[in-house]
């Protein structure tokens, strides 16, 4: 790990930069779902819909299938994995507030028994080796301190066979898109965060925090440097996401 990592634009101690991460989900948790649709204008729901469709959960099958969620406090990516599959799926995320909003969803949607929420650190998952069948993370790495850390514990949790699926803000690669969507993240995504949040701050780290997130091709060499095979990325929506995938073999 190096001596400093990213918090947006600013470069900040490691230590420092999970109780940053912590502080701007706190502040945003209860309203961070409304406002992924506000900001993408409900464009998120197909791009996770996307993941989902790549991670193909059985729907009926008597043989157990376990999925770790990353950084997936809100159950927003478990609640798809479960809906009509046979899949159990554990919620793991650093942020006790964005936890709390996802038991409360799960709950009122009746699948409190199909998804477990538990508290920890990506860089530090409390679960065996080998215990998972797939794990997936949105939307989250980014705001990992040690990425390579976070992408070593994904890989030591999944069984031989098992598959890695993270989906997270790419670079966009068609010119006047990259041209309109700078200018619609650095200038209007704080303000719809002041509105809707009452904090503009936070959102503008967040945008801060996909400039600063390696690109396509680094982040792909990352995954393999964890020791995943067969890695492959797909871009959405004109490189503004991508889903990165790869296997335990």
């Amino acid at each position: 790990m190096s001596e400093t990592t990213s918090f947006g634009f600013r470069d900040v101690d490691p230590g420092d930069k999970q109780r940053l991460v912590d502080d701007v989900f706190a502040r945003v948790a209860d309203r961070y779902d409304l406002m992924n649709d506000i900001m993408s204008a409900g464009v998120h729901r197909v791009w996770k819909d996307a993941l989902v469709a790549r991670l193909a959960p059985p729907r009926h099958s008597a043989l157990p299938f376990a999925v770790l969620d990353i950084a997936g406090g809100t159950a927003d990516i478990a609640l798809r994995i479960v809906e009509g599959s046979s899949a159990h799926v554990t919620v793991a995320d650093v942020s006790r507030e964005m936890l709390a909003v996802g038991r409360e969803r799960a709950a009122a949607l009746g699948q409190d028994q199909a998804i477990v929420f538990v508290e920890a650190n990506a860089e530090h998952l409390p679960f065996a080796d080998a215990a998972f069948d797939a794990a997936t993370i949105a939307f989250g790495i980014r705001n990992v301190p040690d990425i390579e850390a976070a992408l070593a514990e994904a890989f030591r949790v999944l069984k031989p066979g098992g598959r890695f699926l993270c989906l997270e803000f790419s670079h966009v690669d068609v010119a006047l898109l990259d041209w309109l969507y700078e200018l619609y993240s650095f200038n209007l995504i704080p303000l719809i965060g002041e509105w809707v949040v009452g904090d503009a701050e936070s959102y503008r780290y967040l945008v801060e925090s996909i400039r600063r997130f390696p690109n396509r091709v680094r982040f792909a060499a990352m995954i393999e440097r964890a020791g995943f095979a067969r890695v492959s990325v797909r871009n959405l929506t004109g490189g503004v996401v991508a889903i990165h995938s790869g296997w335990k073999l």
